[in-house]
């Protein structure tokens, strides 16, 4: 199997967890600092964004020409993998780093979705062709003059998490969880098991089962 069609299928079991269970299995793995600060969040929460990793770090340069400045972001929406989850270390606090037609670039090259400690703008537009992005605030000032893209598929920090090229992310209402890429076939296998475990307590509860003794039987809550 190719190491594309192994991204596929991981990616495909990925997509079917959620954020607190992958936490869950994290923490019970042995990997707590996972979670993006709590200010990344989705244009739209009724979806769930997962997949393999692509990084991006850049930051602000005030008085950049826009030649320089759309070339740099231009090189990156060329080079962005498809299947893959952008991730932006941005180290703004006033500069949208996702916009509409980039978005729209992203998603026609096959890129799965967007996660920034940046800003966003064309919000609405994004929303409606279910581009999945992932940010800290909206903004309409964009990377013109301001801003430039610094190093791809290297490490960057996001608040105090570190993410490498090849590492997973899932991503839903709840927050941005980072799996270590080496880890992630256990993890998942570990998280479908934990799901699995949680439903039989919830047919339990519905069933008229007592909280107390349904925990001590299934051993989780």
């Amino acid at each position: 199997m190719s190491v594309m069609d192994d991204n596929k299928q991981l990616t495909a079991r990925l997509s079917k967890c959620y954020s607190g269970a992958v936490y869950d299995t994290l923490r019970e793995h042995g990997f707590e600092n996972c979670v993006l600060p709590s200010d990344i969040r989705p244009i739209d929460d009724t979806q769930i964004l997962a997949g393999p990793v692509f990084t991006v770090s850049g930051s602000a340069k005030p008085g950049i020409s826009e030649g320089d400045a759309l070339l740099a972001w231009t090189e990156f929406l060329s080079a962005a993998s498809k299947g893959h989850v952008v991730i932006c270390a941005g180290q703004t606090e006033n500069i949208a780093l996702m916009g509409e037609l980039s978005a729209e670039t992203l998603q026609a090259r096959g890129v799965l979705g967007y996660v920034s400690d940046g800003g966003c703008r064309d919000a609405d537009f994004i929303r409606k062709i279910g581009f999945q992005t992932f940010h800290r605030f909206y903004t309409p000032r964009d990377v013109v003059g301001a801003w430039s893209v610094d190093e791809m598929q290297t490490p960057i920090k996001i608040g105090d998490v570190n993410i490498s090229p090849g590492d997973y992310v899932i991503a839903d209402i709840d927050g941005v969880v980072i799996i270590p890429g080496a880890h992630i076939a256990t993890i998942i296998t570990s998280c479908e098991e934990v799901m699995n475990t949680e439903n039989q307590v919830r047919t339990a509860i519905r069933s008229g089962v007592d909280p107390k003794e349904a925990y001590l039987k299934y051993g989780r809550f």
